[in-house]
């Protein structure tokens, strides 16, 4: 569990950092054996990329710096729970776990709308989800970021 918020606190600071740049406050990292080996923010505005997600671009990273676009054993920490392209993606990537945040009530693929990770029993892997971890802070960043831009 501590290892999970430290964790997870590094996610909150890329968050930060995303919102800093004018992206929506998400953030990601992913751990094997103890160590982050990927970790990423939000990036679809700055990078014109619809797949830019804080998600995508940790396992971007990870998968560059161990050399094997798989990573069994990998646990992916995020600010936000993942959408279903992410969640894609980390069934892709064989991600062993992944722990989220604050739920997403609009496009949550760990329960909340979707039900992909992990109870989907179609895929050929299966990645364990757990929620809430500083879903309060993580939670309130995004609505702070959604009031200042509504506030514009």
């Amino acid at each position: 569990m501590r290892d999970d918020l430290i964790f997870m606190q590094r996610a909150y600071q890329l968050a930060q950092q995303a919102a800093e740049q004018g992206e929506v406050p998400i953030g990601a990292v992913v751990v094997r054996d103890g160590a982050i080996i990927g970790e990423g923010g939000n990036r679809p505005i700055g990078d014109h990329d619809p797949t830019a997600h804080a998600e995508v671009v940790a396992l971007r990273d990870a998968a560059r710096r161990v050399g094997n676009y798989r990573l069994p054993g990998a646990t992916l920490y995020v600010t936000l729970e993942p959408c279903p392209m992410c969640a894609g993606a980390m069934v892709h990537a064989r991600v062993g776990r992944v722990v989220y945040a604050a739920s997403d009530p609009r496009s949550g693929a760990a329960g909340s709308v979707f039900d992909l990770l992990p109870s989907d029993g179609r895929f050929n892997h299966r990645t364990e989800a757990e929620g809430g971890l500083l879903a309060e802070a993580c939670g309130e960043l995004l609505r702070d970021f959604f009031r200042r831009r509504r506030g514009r």
